[in-house]
């Protein structure tokens, strides 16, 4: 055997692995969805059925706590995406001098355990909101999860956002503050657009890092429930072909959204390339003349 033949093989065997050991755990669970057997397996099958499905869209439990797990991931958007933009700003407008301190400052919730996030938000937010007389309110488990996942989400969008605003060019900003624009409006019409996609990618990593987190979560969720905490208890007791079912659901949903999301964006890249197309011709009739 060749040089080139033997390097062939061993790339091949490394792809052949990497797939194997990403998709085998996928295969698994989508066909164990599907077998009639009470314990998921492979094979043998003993038959083809909807049982697990119809359990899972039965089982209160894990209902509840993907409910509780979406509406926890929603919030987490609404206030970490904010925070994090706010944050890639002022690291925008500090001294080079305090850009280190301030760095290590956003960035160090994501260094932290998430045990040491969650046991910390609760004793925090049970003294305070005890101080405050509002603990009826902000002591319940939704509510310390939120912000215990929050607190290191959104230095993970932060990071995305200053990615991105790394390459804005502020000339666009003075321009547009010489041509009478106030603050409000570059932010709103120049600053916006621009971080767009990288405030979409930010949403979408902090829904998807609340949905699986569990450390944080854990100990911050006290009696409320989330999928990822049901789905742990139910692994230590036995799992469940119903477990299969739903993790052949979020794969389906999460590949449709995938579809979606390309085939929007490739309109609007079709879209974008004809105005540019016909921004082009335009300039071209002009400087062409009568």
């Amino acid at each position: 055997m060749t040089g080139h033949m033997l390097n062939r093989t061993i790339v091949g065997l490394y792809f052949l692995s990497f797939f194997v050991f990403l998709l085998g755990p996928l295969v698994v669970m989508g066909v164990s969805a599907f077998n009639t057997s009470t314990y998921p397996r492979v094979w043998p099958i003993d038959g083809v059925t909807l049982h697990w499905f119809e359990a899972l869209a039965s089982d209160a439990t894990l209902l509840e706590g993907l409910r509780t797990s979406v509406v926890i991931g929603f919030w987490v958007v609404v206030i970490s995406v904010p925070l994090a933009l706010a944050g890639a700003i002022v690291m925008t407008q500090l001294f080079r001098s305090a850009k280190s301190f301030y760095y290590f400052v956003v960035v160090a919730p994501i260094l932290t355990p998430g045990i040491i996030i969650g046991i910390a938000t609760v004793v925090f937010w049970r003294d305070f909101s005890g101080l405050i007389g509002l603990r009826a309110h902000l002591y319940n488990g939704t509510v310390l999860t939120v912000l215990a996942q929050s607190s290191f989400i959104s230095s993970y969008c932060m990071l995305i956002i200053m990615a991105r605003l790394q390459r804005f060019d502020l000339a666009l900003e003075e321009a547009a503050l010489d041509l009478g624009a106030s603050y409000s409006q570059v932010f709103r019409d120049i600053l916006l657009p621009f971080l767009r996609p990288a405030l979409l990618s930010s949403a979408v990593l902090a829904f998807l890092t609340s949905f699986e987190n569990y450390n944080a979560t854990t100990f911050a969720i006290l009696a409320d429930k989330t999928l990822t905490t049901v789905l742990a208890a139910r692994v230590r007791s036995g799992t469940s072909p119903t477990i299969s079912a739903l993790a052949t659901v979020i794969v389906i949903l999460t590949i449709v959204a995938t579809l979606v999301f390309e085939w929007i964006k490739r309109r609007e890249d079709r879209r974008r390339a004809v105005r540019l197309s016909a921004a082009r011709a335009e300039e071209a009739a002009e400087l062409a003349g009568p």
